[in-house]
């Protein structure tokens, strides 16, 4: 596990923890080829430089956010606010996460993307990659 990542993940609280190094571990299983690091100050995976997937600490849980989650098609997970192309779902203690729906939007993540990486080039406006 990339140390700046098990670093953040063990500064969390107790239940916190947990949730956060099983999604460290399910995505990196799942994702083999990617990138990751902490970037804004969360655990991030990149494909070719462009984000995927990545989750974050909220006084509510912990939050997994797909960057193009919106087009997976996916009801349980929660679409940001339209202006872009994200959907997340909330971990409040790791038996919640079901490794099933996890390894389903890892492959959609990997099938459907919007070019994040290029998004200050173009202004705000986002392009459909895949």
């Amino acid at each position: 596990m990339n140390p700046d990542i098990k670093a953040f993940n063990e500064s969390q609280t107790t239940g916190e923890i947990e949730i956060c190094h099983q999604l460290a571990s399910i995505i990196n299983k799942l994702l083999p080829e990617a990138e990751n690091k902490i970037w804004h100050r969360h655990p991030v995976w990149f494909l070719e430089g462009n984000p995927i997937v990545g989750y974050s600490k909220l006084r509510a849980g912990i939050r997994l956010m797909f960057w193009s989650g919106a087009s997976f098609d996916e009801e349980n997970l929660k679409a940001g606010t339209g202006k872009f192309k994200d959907a997340s779902m909330l971990y409040t203690a790791a038996d919640q996460i079901n490794y099933a729906d996890l390894e389903r939007w890892i492959s959609k993540s990997r099938e459907i993307q919007w070019d994040y990486k290029n998004i200050y080039k173009r202004k705000g406006e986002l392009v459909r990659l895949k």
